[in-house]
């Protein structure tokens, strides 16, 4: 009975993408490395696995951090760009606008092919 329950929810995390899981497992997994780096070099020491796995999780975040970073600036240069391409080409609509036409030699209101 009771594997019946935990079976699926092991599988639940499996099934809630990749990007919902992202964070936690890297977090995890850099966490586990600290650990074992702190083991490793202090030969058991509890207080160095704590303080090393702490130190897995904070450079996770770092890495967190810079990746959300990177990617709000390059939407936030992407905005810009896209704002002032539309200016540009307002700009430019509004100076073919108010063009002299060759024939007339003067700006053209309206539909030019109606006659009146």
């Amino acid at each position: 009975m009771r594997n019946k329950i935990i079976l699926p929810l092991l599988t639940l995390p499996l099934l809630c993408g990749c990007t919902g899981m992202q964070r936690p497992v890297s977090d995890a997994a850099f966490g586990a490395g600290g650990g074992l780096i702190g083991d490793k070099l202090s030969n058991g020491n509890p207080a160095a696995i704590a303080g090393g796995a702490a130190g897995g999780v904070a450079v996770s975040e770092g890495f967190q951090y810079w990746k959300s970073h990177s990617q709000q600036k390059a939407y936030t240069d992407g905005y810009n760009t896209g704002r002032s391409d539309g200016v540009k080409q307002l700009y430019w609509n509004l100076q073919q606008q108010q063009r002299v036409q060759p024939q007339s030699k003067a700006p053209t209101v309206g539909n030019p092919d109606r006659r009146e």
